[in-house]
């Protein structure tokens, strides 16, 4: 038998053929089996898109609840007749810029319907303005100034309403970064929790964003946004700059930055976290100390006008009464 197997392998024509039918199996093997292997790359891409699409529709989902009646949406459409309006008037080339599409996003509006509101009403409220002086300088207070001067008061009034968007938009950035600042340095607490536990930056974001809702919906908004950005924007460092820029807070700016080296360079997170944790902390703790501090002033005049009058006739009464008895 081992001699038939020697024969076998010696034998020329017999390893030709062998070897020819290895070679043709190699080919078939080799052609056939990208068309039977599943593309693994394209299925898994679609299943990321899939699942960042339904993220997004969650978050947005979970805000617009938390919001209720507040703005309804995350973005509002514009109206028919202030669209038109400002259309016609060609007031977004004449009055938009960079800049107040920053002060829209840091009062917390999204979209284009806020800025086609906020426009409409710079150029609606001069005349309001204008014709509510009016009525209240020659009808109402009757002054003995001339006409002129009265309609000199008025257009200084109608110039006045020209600013007063621009004044309730600033009033509306400042009590939501006041809101976010209140708030910010607990949730730097639950981000670095969730951070050391293991849990990736997105699905910390996202927790964290959960979690601070009940107090402060307006960080809540922010948090869910940059988790937002982060899953579809190719460049996550932009979406951490997003989120200094919508806030307009030196705290959170610090942390963003940090948040940027950290994946930059690999350097730990949790550390950065802790201590851009309590330097928030200690900017929130100054803050109340100042406006503590400017409590006295603040009450001086109330207490002159309402408390010292009070003070002094409940002191100098019983004598002038006796006095006028006597």
């Amino acid at each position: 038998m081992f001699m038939a197997f020697v024969d076998i392998v010696t034998d020329a024509q017999m390893m030709v053929m062998l070897l020819s039918a290895i070679a043709a199996f190699a080919t078939i093997i080799t052609l056939g089996l990208p068309f039977l292997s599943q593309d693994t790359l394209s299925s898994r891409m679609k299943y990321v898109a899939t699942e960042r699409d339904a993220l997004r529709s969650k978050l947005r989902a979970e805000l617009e609840e938390r919001e209720g009646t507040k703005r309804g949406s995350l973005r509002a459409t514009p109206k028919g007749f202030t669209k038109r309006l400002v259309d016609k008037l060609n007031l977004r080339k004449l009055l938009e810029d960079e800049d107040l599409q920053m002060k829209i996003k840091m009062a917390g509006f999204r979209g284009q319907g806020p800025i086609y509101t906020f426009l409409f009403f710079r150029i609606v409220m001069p005349p309001i303005v204008f014709a509510a002086a009016v009525f209240y300088i020659f009808f109402v207070l009757n002054l003995s100034t001339p006409v002129i001067g009265k309609l000199s008061m008025s257009a200084v009034a109608g110039i006045v309403g020209f600013f007063l968007p621009n004044i309730f938009l600033e009033n509306l950035i400042a009590r939501r970064q006041q809101k976010i600042q209140q708030t910010f340095p607990d949730a730097l607490d639950l981000l670095l929790i969730c951070v050391e536990s293991g849990m990736s930056v997105e699905a910390a974001f996202n927790k964290v964003a959960a979690e601070v809702g009940v107090q402060s919906v307006e960080l809540a908004e922010e948090l869910a946004l940059t988790t937002a950005e982060l899953s579809y924007l190719q460049d996550r460092r932009q979406a951490y700059e997003n989120l200094g820029k919508r806030t307009g807070l030196s705290g959170v700016k610090a942390v963003t930055t940090s948040l940027i080296q950290a994946e930059r360079y690999g350097t730990p997170l949790g550390q950065a976290l802790r201590v851009m944790a309590e330097e928030n902390r200690n900017i929130r703790m100054a803050a109340a100390e100042k406006r503590a501090a400017a409590l006295p002033p603040k009450l001086t005049v109330p207490m002159i006008l309402f408390f010292l009058p009070v003070l002094f006739v409940v002191i100098l009464g019983p004598a002038v009464i006796r006095f006028s008895m006597g």
